[in-house]
Formats: structure tokens, C-alpha cells, sequence
């Protein structure tokens, strides 16, 4: 093998190998991304949850909901 042969060899390898890193590169960026994406997600839904969570709670303080059933007013298919 020649030195230009082995050269060659060589940059193939490495060529190769950066292809190979840059693929991994871009699936691990496309993967942040989406775990990103599905944080600001599940932020979204904790507010809104813990948003019902103080309107229930300022609800059942003010005594908007009777502990007697005979007191609620009939549900809506009635």
C-alpha cells in the first residue's frame, strides 16, 4: 500500500466518521427540541390544572358547593 493509498484510506475514514457524528448531532438536537417542546407542554398544563385547583378550593371556601345533594341544583339533562 502506498502512502497516497494509505492517505486516502485515511481521509475515507474520517470523512466517514464525521458524517456519522454529524447524523447523531442532528438527532439529539431534533430530540432537545422535542423535549422542549413537551415541557413547555406540561408547564402549560400544570398552570391551568393548579388555575382550577385555586378556583375549587376558593369555591368550596366561600361554600359554593353544598355537602347535601338535595341542594345541587339538577344536572343538565334534566
Amino acid at each position: 500500500m502506498t502512502l497516497n493509498d494509505e492517505l486516502a484510506r485515511r481521509m475515507v475514514d474520517l470523512e466517514t466518521r464525521i458524517a456519522f457524528q454529524e447524523h447523531a448531532l442532528n438527532e439529539l438536537s431534533d430530540a432537545l427540541a422535542a423535549a422542549r417542546d413537551e415541557e413547555a407542554r406540561n408547564a402549560l398544563l400544570l398552570h391551568r390544572a393548579l388555575d382550577e385547583l385555586k378556583q375549587l378550593r376558593a369555591t368550596l371556601s366561600t361554600g359554593g358547593l353544598s355537602a347535601d345533594p338535595g341542594q345541587e341544583p339538577p344536572p343538565p339533562h334534566y
